[in-house]
């Protein structure tokens, strides 16, 4: 199972809007007949392409792979059949398909005779496809906040204008970030003092392979020629003209956003968070302090509470990872 997960992740690190996916395919004798992945929409299955792999030796084996095998037929066929027809005697997976038109792959092998084992390293594999099970469980896309401030919480300086946080490290980390996620969003206002491209870039600035949706929120009217218009070699730039967070997550996941990555301003943030639809935080500290400028959000009702899930230093900038607790404190 753990080769099928690295399986999983070796390939593109985006196949939105349909999970990470690795299959392996076990002789009797134990020894690993057949490799694949999931490459993308539209792509064959990881089990076709272990399938491909193994060849005549994929009769009888076991298919080891990391989520449920799917009964649905859409731009491809059901993994559930493909393995029926080529003859393995045992399927074991990680995590249970929690789609409804995809999952109850399980009970379609058991009643072709094949012997099905689940839940071996759920967890990991639920991991590796974190927002895509989110979006099945709550169908709404995996909302995920990314700020940077100095020392004494400030986004800007006094002139409000862009200002440079954080450093090159973490500046670079993030634009591996967005190339992971399915779109980035601000509001009106950041596009038009910022005027931010919001791209995927390297450390190089060169744009790296995946591009997000770059989406702009409110009901301003913007400039046509603002950066983030401009076209890319992938990825386009919306604007959705609604202040509701509840009616934002609706028209992305009409589109098909599996994560979302919230970049500001503060006006922003605050929605999403008063409105309970933040499921991660990413709080960047720079060492250095700016003596006056705007803040990162705007007032809340009350005090939110954070779990903080993981510290880091990435060049001098300090990562504050978190998840909002369900209720604020009163």
């Amino acid at each position: 199972m753990r080769e099928a997960l690295a399986l999983a992740v070796s390939g593109n690190s985006r196949c939105s809007p349909n999970p990470r996916v690795g299959c392996v395919l076990v002789a009797p004798g134990g020894e690993i007949v057949g490799r694949g992945y999931h490459h993308g929409a539209g792509l064959p299955h990881a089990e076709v392409n272990a399938i491909a792999s193994a060849g005549d030796l994929a009769r009888g084996a076991t298919a080891v792979v990391t989520l449920e095998p799917c009964k649905h037929k859409g731009r491809t066929g059901p993994c559930t059949q493909a393995l029926i027809d080529v003859g393995v005697s045992q399927v074991v997976f990680a995590q249970a398909d929690p789609s409804k038109v995809a999952g109850g792959g399980l009970q379609v092998l058991t009643s072709a005779g094949i012997r099905v084992i689940g839940g071996v390293l759920a967890d990991e594999a639920a991991l590796i496809n974190r927002a895509w099970t989110h979006v099945q469980l709550t169908g709404r896309p995996f909302v995920t906040i990314k700020t940077a401030m100095s020392l004494d919480g400030r986004v800007a300086d006094a002139g409000g204008g862009p200002t440079a946080i954080t450093g090159v490290e973490a500046r670079t980390w993030v634009g591996q970030l967005r190339s992971e996620v399915d779109a980035v969003l601000v509001g009106t206002n950041t596009v038009v003092v910022d005027n931010p491209a919001l791209t995927a870039r390297a450390g190089s600035g060169a744009l790296l392979v995946n591009q997000p949706l770059r989406v702009v929120v409110g009901k301003r009217a913007l400039p046509t020629n603002l950066r983030i218009f401009e076209p890319t070699s992938s990825g386009t730039a919306i604007q959705i003209r609604e202040y509701e967070p509840a009616k934002i997550l609706s028209v992305l996941h009409d589109r098909q956003v599996q994560q979302v990555l919230v970049e500001g301003g503060s006006t922003v943030t605050s929605a999403f968070l008063k409105a309970g639809l933040v499921d991660e935080i990413l709080w960047f500290v720079a060492p250095k302090v700016l003596g006056a400028g705007p803040v990162a959000i705007s007032p809340l009702p009350g005090p939110l509470t954070v779990s903080v899930t993981g510290v880091e230093v990435i060049g001098h900038d300090v990562l504050i990872r978190g998840v909002p607790n369900p209720a604020p404190v009163t």
